[in-house]
């Protein structure tokens, strides 16, 4: 399944992403802010992710749409996002995303959050996303508010992070699916 945006191509990972993946996540002001990430992010833990998605990919019964992002003119990987976590019901699912530091502040991963909402709603039938998000992430934090995103609520030392062994409150934001129909 693949997903385009005006500038953005969301598909499935393949194993030709380790590298970029290794790459890209390999840095700590990105980690740092994702739970099972480990700090420093190398090759074998990019081809652990990515043989975890494929298997996933599988599933008859998924419980998981990560889709890479790329440009669509240098198509390299620079990011994911996805929805996970939701079960044949399909009441509720968790957003989560991450984008390549040097592409911050280009409005590209609210392009890309954009198009998973819509498409977890409208395909999936979500009746619910949540985002949790670290409470000192200002950038998780910013998508969810710009999205119409409620706070419904701060899991206290909640979130243990991999990559600093840290543990962090944790804001849980969610959205109906009629209130995205009203944005």
């Amino acid at each position: 399944m693949k997903l385009e945006t005006k500038r953005l191509i969301l598909r499935p990972v393949t194993a030709k992403d380790a590298k970029d993946l290794a790459e890209s996540l390999n840095n700590l002001n990105i980690s740092k802010w994702i739970v099972p990430m480990p700090y420093p992010y190398k090759l074998k833990d990019a081809k652990y992710w990515i043989n975890k998605q494929l298997k996933e990919h599988k599933e008859k019964e998924r419980t998981d749409y990560t889709f890479v992002i790329e440009l669509k003119p240098n198509k390299r990987l620079i990011g994911a996002v996805g929805i996970f976590g939701f079960d044949s019901k399909k009441v509720k699912g968790e957003l989560g995303y991450w984008l390549d530091q040097n592409h911050w502040q280009k409005g590209i991963m609210s392009e890309a959050v954009e198009a998973v909402i819509s498409f977890g709603f409208n395909k999936l039938k979500l009746k619910k996303i949540l985002i949790p998000a670290f409470a000192g992430n200002p950038g998780s934090n910013a998508i969810a508010k710009k999205f119409g995103f409620t706070i419904e609520g701060k899991m206290r030392q909640h979130a243990h992070c991999k990559a600093t062994g840290k543990i962090h409150d944790e804001n849980i934001w969610g959205l109906l699916r009629s209130e995205w129909r009203k944005n």
